[in-house]
């Protein structure tokens, strides 16, 4: 009764506009654009349970890592061998990407031959297709009278998911497009191919590069806009890759730089993601294809299934009597008889292309049914172009936000036939996402050369890449040293240890620091510590008691004209920092004990007496060279003449350092803060009645007397020239903190004006001396693990334990002063 009543309904429609009878039949296909959005969310939340290791496993979109970590720049080269194989037909290529020609100058000229693919092949064995590949290869090199047995570099486009260990390798992932192809299933393609070529025999092939069709088509269209970082297919299947942050990449190491995903959105929906959405006709479509359950947005989207969308829908309307008045033929009963080819048709040219595919299909259609049977066209099109501007808006959303940019300027290089065939497809596709990406600048390129030109453009990119990381390592390479270099500086650091303690004159000091005792826990009071060592000086309160300590500190800049000008505007300045310190603490009228930390090089003649050798990390204050630092720092305190302090102590930051952790360890006994360490002494080797002294080596100047020329580099020289020590303190230089984000930037800046990094452009700041801080070494590398492991391998006998100094130099300075004075009160 229902059906009579549904069939009554209908054809009491009959006399009404035809294009509103097919609206309110396919309601479900019309997509506005809050549905889109919704749509769009979705999607960005499968890329990212693909991305993510966790989830990556149970992802319908897979979200494949496909090893190409770099569009073109302009300056690829050579010549190339390229198979695309990913429908009926493949193409043998020979491309010859020419040089020195740059961004939209340059030219990629080709020669190809299409090979059929017989349907045998498409379902037999791997084995039988790779060797009519390989077979149509040697035939292509035999026609353009190519050698076969020259070395030749080939690159591989294959349009079907796989997992990518390596640019050359791939592991086969699932087929589509009609390809049932046996044996190959998690196997490495490339490795098929290469035994095929073996078997075929006379042809010497390396395999560079293997690569999915959308990777592909984004090289081509980023070969003429660099801006070009997304890929999109639209024809017989759909598919979409773009550059992810490596960052993001849990299935590939490394967080620096980019990597291509291939997304295999044709999934997208096979988990029910996209439930709503499906109508009955896609269900149909689904349920008749190869792989039903599978590749759900695709047979939404995609030329292969268009056709066959409008087909179904157009019986069942004729069933119901909306069209034809109810007569259906078996031409229309039959799958295949419209293809996404009569839909593009009868979109194009209206009403006549419409009539003549009805008329082939045996039915007698009046104008309304060929204004409906075009509508219906229009509404199956539009939602493909629709759905896939949300999935499209999603990548570059995704995009977006990696950047953590508002807009993005951004290029889609777009392959397939259904956009290239369609009149209005393109057109309805970028009108969609621009709406729904109002503050992004979108362009589509089309690419004109296909996906095999891109497969060759990864391969020359390949080879840049590889030719830049050789001529990067061979500039690295003056970083490296072999044991041989290492024992050397370890020979030399000993002979300038030894002869710094037997006099004067040497490059190693070895410093008296007049300090006899480590802690031993007893230590009991409050301390004042004062800590000079670089752009920072830090007042410090500490409090022991019981083997425990409290600290207290806050910090003060110097600044620059500070550090470079008088001794007495800078001690005067120590005096106003202290002052104020105290005065913070409420102990201006108190007269503590106090250590001072003065992390340069100092002649002591006592615990609490130090000449001032020579500045070093920027400093070069004047008339301080040759003077009592500690008389100079009393002096400014007495020109304040607002509190007193008893300095009891001057200490280096080493030699702070480790006293601070021999208070935890007390097998302590050596200090050591990046270029600079201390050593502990024989009694014979100082003028004094304890058996141990603990020594400031000030090991940041060997190398002062050209011992170490021989490890010396470029990099090296240049920060020397331009620091303000020039010839001095080169162990220093060489590793400790304040250059090594200079050398960096120097290193840099070469590479760079080389070619080999950031594409040749020299940005301004680049140029900036101090630019590159060398803090953003220790958040790129790890400098500890290989201080340990090179401690190792160069004292094999020694079992040493690294012991980090939590509260630095200064707690040492007052460990320090507690020692004297408890020295002292005995």
């Amino acid at each position: 009764m229902l059906a009579v009543h549904l069939v009554s309904f209908f054809f009491s429609k009959l006399q009404e506009d035809p294009t509103k009878k097919v609206d309110r039949f396919l309601h479900a296909m019309r997509l506005h654009d809050d549905r889109l959005s919704d749509i769009s969310k979705r999607f960005l939340a499968e890329m990212k349970k693909g991305l993510s290791a966790e989830s990556t496993a149970a992802a319908a979109v897979k979200m494949l890592p496909t090893q190409v970590r770099s569009t073109p720049d302009g300056s690829e080269k050579g010549e190339f061998l390229a198979l695309d194989l990913g429908g009926s037909n493949f193409k043998v290529l020979r491309v010859k990407v020419r040089e020195d020609v740059g961004i939209k100058k340059g030219g990629v000229e080709m020669e190809e031959k299409t090979y059929p693919i017989p349907n045998e092949l498409q379902a037999g064995k791997a084995a039988e297709l790779f060797d009519h590949v390989s077979e149509s290869l040697k035939d292509f090199l035999h026609e353009k009278n190519i050698s076969p047995s020259n070395k030749h570099l080939l690159a591989f486009t294959f349009s079907f998911p796989c997992e990518h260990p390596s640019l050359d390798q791939g592991l086969s992932v699932s087929w589509g497009k009609n390809y049932r192809v046996r044996g190959l299933q998690g196997k490495d393609v490339v490795q098929a191919l290469k035994e095929a070529i073996g078997r075929t025999g006379d042809m010497d092939v390396e395999v560079l590069a293997m690569v999915n069709d959308t990777v592909a088509t984004m090289m081509t269209c980023g070969f003429d806009d660099q801006c070009c970082e997304v890929g999109l297919i639209i024809g017989t299947g759909t598919n979409v890759c773009y550059m992810e942050e490596l960052r993001h990449i849990d299935l590939v190491e490394g967080d620096e730089g980019r990597m291509c995903v291939n997304t295999e959105w044709g999934g997208f929906g096979d988990d029910g993601a996209l439930d709503d959405f499906i109508t009955e006709f896609d269900r149909d479509v689904d349920a008749a294809s190869l792989n039903p359950g599978q590749q759900t947005f695709e047979k939404m989207v995609s030329g292969m299934y268009l056709g066959e969308l409008v087909r179904l829908v157009v019986l069942k309307m004729a069933k119901l009597g909306l069209l034809f008045d109810g007569r259906v033929s078996d031409a229309l009963r039959t799958k295949g008889n419209i293809t996404t080819a009569d839909v593009a048709a009868m979109e194009e040219n209206g009403l006549k292309n419409t009539k003549d595919i009805l008329t082939r299909l045996h039915l007698s259609p009046s104008s309304d049914d060929c204004i409906a049977v075009q509508h219906v066209s229009t509404i199956v099109s539009f939602r493909s172009s629709n759905l896939v501007a949300a999935g499209l808006a999603a990548i570059l959303t995704r995009i977006r936000q990696n950047r953590n940019l508002r807009g993005v300027k951004i290029t889609v290089g777009v392959d397939g036939t259904l956009y290239k065939t369609h009149p209005q497809y393109p057109k309805r596709l970028h009108k969609v996402v621009r709406r729904l990406l109002p503050d992004c600048q979108v362009r589509f390129a089309l690419s004109e050369s296909g996906s095999s030109k891109g497969a060759a453009l990864v391969a020359a990119v390949a080879q840049r890449l590889t030719s830049q990381r050789r001529r990067v390592d061979e500039a690295l390479s003056l970083f490296r040293l072999n044991q041989q270099q290492l024992q050397l500086v370890k020979s030399r650091m000993r002979e300038g240890l030894e002869a710094g303690l037997r006099g004067k004159g040497c490059t190693v000091k070895m410093l008296p620091s007049f300090v006899y005792h480590t802690p031993d826990g007893t230590e009991n009071g409050n301390y004042l510590a004062l800590d000079l060592g670089g752009t920072n000086f830090r007042a410090m309160l500490v409090r022991f008691k019981r083997h425990k300590s409290q600290l207290y500190h806050k910090i003060y800049t110097i600044p620059l004209e500070i550090m470079q000008g008088t001794g007495e505007e800078l001690f005067d300045h120590l005096a106003q920092c202290v002052c104020d310190f105290l005065d913070y603490m409420g102990l201006k009228k108190a007269c503590l004990p106090a250590g001072f930390t003065f992390s340069f090089p100092c002649e002591q003649s006592g615990i609490n007496k130090g000449t001032l050798v020579s500045w070093t990390k920027g400093f070069k204050a004047t008339d301080c060279v040759g003077q009592d630092v500690v008389f100079m720092l009393r002096d400014a305190i007495k020109r304040r003449n607002e509190f007193d302090l008893d300095i009891v102590a001057l200490v280096n930051d080493t030699v702070g350092t480790m006293m601070s952790c021999a208070y935890e360890d007390p097998q302590c006994e050596i200090g050591m803060i990046a270029g600079m360490s201390h050593y502990l002494g024989e009694k014979s080797n100082v003028e004094a009645d304890e058996s141990k002294m603990c020594i400031n080596t000030e090991w940041g100047g060997l190398g002062d007397d050209h011992s170490l020329d021989d490890i010396i580099n470029p990099y090296d020289a240049e920060v020397d020239i331009h620091s303000v020590n020039q010839g001095k303190q080169r162990f220093e230089k060489m590793t400790g903190g304040m250059y090594l984000g200079e050398i960096v930037r120097q290193v840099l800046l070469d590479l760079t004006r080389r070619g080999l990094l950031f594409k040749g452009h020299v940005t301004e700041p680049l140029k900036t001396p101090g630019i590159f801080e060398t803090k953003y070494l220790s958040q790129i590398e790890s400098f500890s693990q290989v201080v340990k492991e090179t401690v190792r391998v160069m004292a094999p006998q020694c079992d040493v334990t690294f012991l980090p100094s939590e509260e630095g130099s200064g707690k040492g300075a007052a460990l320090i002063a507690a020692v004297v004075q408890s020295i002292n009160n005995i």
